[in-house]
């Protein structure tokens, strides 16, 4: 009886997801084949290619489908925004909003961005597309929101090439941050409720996606590089070399989440730094932060980031903010293994981003179920001399960054690239 229950469940929010985006399909063909296809997306099958589907769905050839990924008329980009809206709808308010890229690995050179180029996905330089992601997580639950394809240089500087695969000509070279830029001010001005962004050192590192953040008023935690600099009118400093002043009781133990084995405890040090008046006024509304975290078990493993934050932030939540960039690992690997994320067929970009869109609505699904279900649960330098030999020191019960100057000169601190 609960097997029972639990399959009408599954078809009743199954419907009222086709009837969320079936506007976005103008005929009632590519209507229908648009259910087959995202039933083949959410089925056992084993490979998730176009036979494979076609199959499954009954059809003869997959030539419907390829219709439907290729030639067909519809707004792949329409249909990225309801899946937007269904994950923030499902998931709630109040979350983060994380930025990663994953690799296709691909065969051949024809493939809309393919080439050349380093993937996290085999931890080296392959042969692949690159697509920029966001997700949007909550304690209920994580899915994938938006999505852009990275295309290399020797793409956008070769138009024939580019027109071969259908790739639009107003496309030009973007990299991966600007696109990751775009997303970010796309998601937050169509009123995705997340009131953090998080994003590794590849994102982090950039100054401008983090003034961007700044500028939209929500609060990071990004991941930079050891070298990182924070740099003073007084003095500046790698973050790495910061961090290693950092007084021992300047460390705390904290939770960043819980992972599959239980919670994920690491040691972690934090200073706030001095507001920049040119940015933040005379009455600022967010405090900006160095932050670190260690291993326990390999206390020579240690990450760093900077964090901009309301005033009320404690380390904790900004512990958690950084905890909550592995959704986005999660949301991959469960698009990939359960949805068919990276088993298309297609070579042309509009193909890309139609099948892409589409498993990203049959993974938002799968992640609306399963928050029902919760709920239902419940560059190194060495500091000018005359300095203070730390620059660390403790002030209202937190430790802040701080150094001295003379009176006329004042101290203006900001994190630089």
């Amino acid at each position: 009886m609960v097997g029972m229950l639990d399959g009408v469940a599954w078809a009743a929010e199954l419907e009222s997801v086709f009837a969320r985006v079936a506007g976005r399909f103008p005929r009632a063909d590519l209507r229908w084949r648009m259910r087959d296809y995202l039933r083949g997306l959410l089925a056992p099958v084993a490979r998730k290619n176009g036979w494979q589907l076609a199959e499954y769905a009954g059809h003869r050839t997959p030539d419907g489908f390829q219709r439907l990924l290729n030639s067909s008329v519809w707004d792949a980009d329409a249909v990225r925004d309801d899946v937007r809206d269904y994950v923030a709808e499902r998931l709630g308010p109040g979350g983060v909003l994380i930025i990663d890229d994953t690799g296709f690995i691909k065969k051949g050179s024809t493939s809309a961005g393919v080439g050349r180029q380093y993937t996290g996905t085999s931890g080296k330089i392959d042969n692949c597309q690159i697509g920029v992601f966001a997700a949007y997580a909550t304690s209920r639950g994580r899915a994938l929101v938006d999505r852009e394809l990275y295309l290399p240089k020797a793409w956008t500087s070769d138009r024939e090439r580019c027109r071969a695969a259908k790739i639009p000509d107003k496309r030009q070279f973007a990299t991966k941050g600007e696109l990751a830029k775009a997303m970010v001010t796309r998601c937050l001005a169509a009123g995705l409720p997340a009131e953090w962004v998080t994003a590794d050192e590849a994102y982090g590192q950039e100054w401008k996606f983090r003034r961007l953040l700044e500028e939209l008023g929500v609060g990071y935690v990004v991941a930079v590089p050891k070298s990182q600099q924070v740099k003073s009118l007084a003095g500046f400093w790698r973050i790495d070399e910061l961090i290693a002043q950092a007084p021992e009781d300047a460390w705390q133990r904290l939770s960043c989440g819980d992972g599959a084995k239980g919670p994920r405890i690491y040691d972690w040090a934090s200073a706030k730094l001095p507001a920049i008046g040119f940015f933040d006024g005379d009455t600022p509304t967010h405090n900006r932060w160095v932050l670190a975290r260690r291993s326990l078990a390999r206390p020579d493993e240690i990450a760093y980031y900077f964090a901009y934050a309301p005033l009320a932030c404690t380390v904790a939540d900004l512990a958690r903010v950084a905890g909550m960039r592995w959704a986005i690992e999660e949301c991959f690997q469960a698009a990939k293994n359960e949805c068919g994320l990276d088993e298309y067929e297609v070579r042309r970009y509009v193909g890309w981003y139609r099948h892409i869109t589409l498993a990203m609505l049959a993974h938002a699904f799968l992640a609306g179920l399963a928050a029902d279900e919760t709920v239902k649960g419940a560059a190194e330098t060495t500091p000018p001399a005359g300095l203070s030999p730390s620059p660390w020191q403790r002030s209202a019960g937190s430790w802040n960054i701080s150094c001295p100057t003379s009176e006329d000169t004042g101290l203006i601190l900001e994190i630089t690239h």
